[in-house]
């Protein structure tokens, strides 16, 4: 891969990881309730987990859903679902120590897995494995590509669990921290109606 295609590359990873979508969102509001330590295990399967996923694809299994169509419908309902759920964990969150049921940040197995459901990281993968897969030597731009998907997810979620660290001291009232974890849980679930109204994931 050329030093342009690879500054193109990463400029596109950086800009589509920062970006706020379903990861951020969490990392964010998983930083406001819980730290940044204990987010750590998030923020490793988030970057490790789309790496990989991007090199799984980039290797040809993106194919296979072509070639079963219902296996997008069930990504499109099954994702869904899942973000819908994890909106209302993030809007239900409760200050540690305070009554209520108890959560818990992501562990690094749940944040991903959680990349094969998520619909900006089924976007990102497919566009970018389309643009830069170099078929002379897949599993070396692959590889390049799934690198440079780790760093750029590395920045940006630790980045956004450092942001959600660092509104603790504004979020000190728990009003101010039901209102956040709701707005975060609000900006998902949007998220995902404009997944569903847009048809990603049909086919």
């Amino acid at each position: 891969m050329s030093a342009d295609a690879l500054f193109a590359l990463f400029s596109i990873l950086m800009a589509s990881a920062w970006t706020p979508g379903p990861n951020n969102m969490m990392l964010a509001a998983s930083g406001v309730n819980y730290g940044l330590r204990a987010t750590a295990p998030h923020i490793f399967g988030v970057f490790v987990g789309f790496g990989f996923m991007i090199f799984t694809i980039s290797l040809g299994l993106g194919e296979v859903f072509d070639l079963y169509p219902v296996l997008h419908t069930l990504l499109r309902y099954g994702g869904a679902a899942m973000l819908v759920w994890v909106a209302w964990k993030i809007a239900s969150a409760k200050r540690p120590g305070e009554a209520g049921p108890e959560t818990k940040p992501f562990t690094f197995f749940q944040a991903a897995a959680f990349q094969w459901i998520n619909p900006k990281a089924w976007i990102m993968c497919i566009s970018i494995s389309a643009q830069f897969l170099d078929p002379v030597s897949p599993i070396a731009t692959a590889g390049t590509m799934a690198g440079m998907a780790m760093l750029s997810g590395a920045t940006s979620a630790a980045g956004w669990a450092w942001f959600g660290m660092f509104l603790q001291r504004w979020l000190h009232t728990s009003a101010r921290l039901h209102a956040f974890n709701w707005t975060m849980a609000g900006i998902i679930l949007f998220g995902v109606a404009v997944v569903l109204y847009s048809g990603f994931g049909s086919g």
